[in-house]
């Protein structure tokens, strides 16, 4: 634990460190609201758009933003207590259990990425012009990938991004890549590939004419269009553009049981398989499945998709072609683009009801890798949003000698239940509604991003936390110690961070790397109340105000070279 020594010495040396990021966070003024996009992407065969999904919305938003949401009333979600009076943020806990290493985390209403050692002390940062949409890594050769959020016509509601960036270690912009519309537009997640290129999320604009064809009520459809998902790689074109190499669709594996003309007629529950119109359950949003995350598996050549629309984690092939993942037959498993796993909600492919649910609008679905505890498990965010407290599972996924998805006639998915399970000792004292996500370390303790509340923490297999920070990071600039953020208009605090990653010291992205500590990101408590943060109105905060474009200044059209190929 900290002494009163070592706290009143972090906080003499955040002073430093917050006169340089206050200096490079407050570009708001005069944003601009949308962007040039480009004009060269050619429509898919049937007409088909693609359209997006946001931190807060955009301009046309008409109740389709919520999207994966359930019902906007939720249990208040919980504040992180520190154990030392008088603290609100910075670092809370530090054991000798903890996993020793540099968490990267971008706050959701700020331009900076912050690497942290496990003291709550930056040891790098880097600015960008945008606001996350959503998430950062750190590449092997020190690089940081980061997405980003534009503003253009349309809206979706959580999540946005559009655009993916990667600096060197100095801070230097070596790629960008635009890929938003009101027709389409990546959001929250991108994956690194071993062969360089990028795994992006992306939604795609539909028509309340192509719904109906498709087999979607319209006295359930919630707004006049829907924003389905896909799934893109892109090959890098530095330094400025980027390819679509592979693709896969939401809509191309669409099942409906309601109208037996149309071509996708059948039954759910004999094609789990298929993705079932009314696999939500309720009243359908424009963000109907509202995917918030996607990793790789290179061993397998799969990728995981969180489909919080769904209540669900789906897993589809990817050493299919474009051509074959638009279908049902080739790649390895023999389905195409069809899913080959699924899991969380047998509901949703009609063998259960709502009882059997185990997933409640999860996130960050995770493969823990080679020589990890746990390694080939996964690990989910299980975020709770209408049950009032939050989790985090681990489950073993069911596969048979020959690594197909094991699938008895007529049962569900397995596995029954978690291999492990985290929860707080008071469930409800742990609980984010929206964002955040989990992983396992290499001493099989797990971080957690308790996202909404910017809470993060490590926790041992038996549940001891051994490591807790809180971000003090707002969108104004940086709180003072004793002062809480407020509340945005979805009830997320102001120091919401979408999701971390630790790196372990021996990473090779941080090799021969300057990791000096360079200060804390808080204010001391002798500015607390003075910072002005606490008293900002909704009205100047929200991310529809002058102050929340989420971008720097107008950067005209870097679209002109992203190209396509099927």
């Amino acid at each position: 634990m900290n002494t009163t020594k070592q706290t009143i010495h972090r906080l003499a040396k955040g002073a430093l460190l917050t006169l340089l990021a206050i200096g490079s966070v407050v570009h708001f003024a005069g944003v601009a609201s949308t962007q040039e996009q480009p004009d060269n992407r050619p429509p898919r065969p049937d007409g088909q758009g693609r359209d997006r999904e946001g931190g807060g919305g955009g301009s046309d938003r008409r109740g389709g933003g919520g999207g994966g949401g359930g019902k906007r009333e939720m249990p208040e979600n919980k504040t992180p207590v520190s154990p030392n009076p008088g603290q609100t943020v910075g670092l809370f806990l530090n054991t000798p259990k903890a996993y020793n290493g540099y968490t990267l985390f971008a706050p959701k209403h700020n331009m900076l990425t912050y690497l942290m050692n496990n003291a709550g002390q930056v040891c790098h940062s880097w600015k960008s012009e945008y606001e996350p949409g959503q998430t950062v890594y750190l590449l092997p050769n020190g690089h940081l990938i980061r997405a980003c959020m534009l503003r253009v016509q349309g809206g979706t509601g959580g999540g946005e991004g559009g655009r993916i960036e990667e600096y060197d270690w100095d801070g230097k912009l070596v790629w960008e890549f635009d890929h938003a519309t009101r027709d389409y537009q990546l959001h929250h997640d991108i994956k690194p590939l071993p062969n360089g290129n990028f795994l992006a999320l992306m939604v795609e604009r539909k028509s309340r004419e192509q719904a109906l064809a498709a087999g979607f009520d319209e006295s359930m459809m919630r707004d006049d269009y829907l924003v389905p998902d896909a799934v893109v790689e892109i090959q890098p074109i530095r330094p400025k553009g980027g390819k679509i190499v592979w693709e896969w669709h939401v809509w191309d594996h669409l099942i409906q049981d309601s109208d037996r003309s149309k071509p996708n007629y059948g039954d759910p529950a004999q094609h789990p398989e298929r993705i079932y119109v009314n696999c939500n359950g309720r009243a359908v949003a424009a963000f109907w499945n509202h995917m918030n995350s996607l990793d790789y598996n290179a061993k397998l050549d799969q990728i995981v998709l969180s489909v919080r629309g769904c209540n669900e984690i789906w897993i589809i092939d990817h050493s299919t072609t474009t051509q074959q993942a638009a279908g049902h037959t080739g790649g390895k498993h023999g389905k195409g683009g069809d899913l080959i796993y699924r899991w969380g909600n047998p509901a949703a492919y009609k063998r259960g009801t709502l009882k059997d649910k185990q997933l409640v609008q999860q996130h960050d679905a995770l493969w823990i890798p080679d020589g990890y505890p746990g390694a080939g498990h996964m690990t989910i965010f299980n975020n709770g949003y209408d049950r009032g407290w939050s989790s985090v599972e681990e489950i073993v996924l069911p596969m048979d000698a020959s690594g197909r998805y094991i699938l008895e006639p007529g049962k569900v998915y397995g596995p029954a239940k978690p291999v492990w399970h985290y929860e707080a000792k008071n469930r409800t004292d742990f609980f984010s509604a929206e964002i955040s996500g989990a992983h396992r370390l290499p001493n099989g303790n797990t971080l957690i991003c308790g996202g909404i509340v910017g809470n993060l923490f490590e926790v041992t297999p038996t549940g001891e936390m051994v490591w807790q920070y809180v971000n003090a990071m707002v969108r104004g600039g940086i709180l003072a110690q004793g002062e809480l953020p407020g509340k945005d208009m979805r009830g997320h605090l102001w120091n919401a961070v979408f999701k971390v990653h630790r790196y372990e010291p021996n990473y090779p992205g941080l090799a021969g790397r300057d990791l000096t500590p360079k200060g804390v990101v808080e204010l001391p408590a002798s500015m607390k109340g003075k910072t002005g943060l606490h008293l900002m109105t909704e009205a100047q905060r929200t991310d529809q105000g002058p102050a929340g474009k989420g971008k720097g200044k107008g950067k005209g059209n870097r679209n002109r070279d992203n190209q396509r190929e099927n």
